[in-house]
């Protein structure tokens, strides 16, 4: 499966905002609005629209750290899209769109310990927990052993 990630722009935020989880993950991620938020005015993330076939199924954002890593965060798969590849689709995108900016060291994230399913996502894709803490969740890195080259 092959996603495209694309900005949030004037045409597709209210198909972004409108996204929803579970109530079970509610408390591992912020409603898509805060999110939106923190990239509008928090000068430090950059919103992306996640889409299928046209359609708006997801939401995440990144973010360039002072060691020049990057991170990827607030990652949101609308509810009713759940469980058909699009999260792995998503983070696989945005790990080689990432990893192929030059002097990028590595792509980061992080995760409640409680999230056991992102757990074995993010570690099925070859990210490492590296024994960090971000505000109390775990971080992991992906370092690319050879040159990325993104798929879209």
């Amino acid at each position: 499966m092959i996603v495209d990630l694309e900005p949030v722009t004037r045409d597709n935020w209210r198909a972004v905002a409108a996204l929803t989880v579970h109530a079970g993950q509610r408390d591992f991620v912020a409603d898509v609005e805060h999110y939106l938020c923190m990239c509008a005015y928090g000068e430090l993330w950059h919103a992306l629209a996640v889409t299928l076939e046209g359609q708006v199924v997801g939401f995440c954002m990144w973010a360039v750290d002072d060691d020049r890593s990057r991170w990827i965060g607030g990652v949101v798969v609308d509810a009713a899209r759940q469980r058909q590849g699009i999260g792995r689709a998503l983070i696989k995108a945005l790990r080689d769109k990432l990893a192929a900016e030059p002097g990028t060291p590595n792509v980061a994230l992080s995760y409640q310990p409680s999230n056991t399913a992102a757990r074995a996502l993010y570690l099925s894709l070859g990210f490492v927990e590296t024994g960090e803490e971000d505000d109390g969740e775990v971080v992991a890195r992906w370092t690319p052993t050879v040159p990325v080259v993104p798929t879209r």
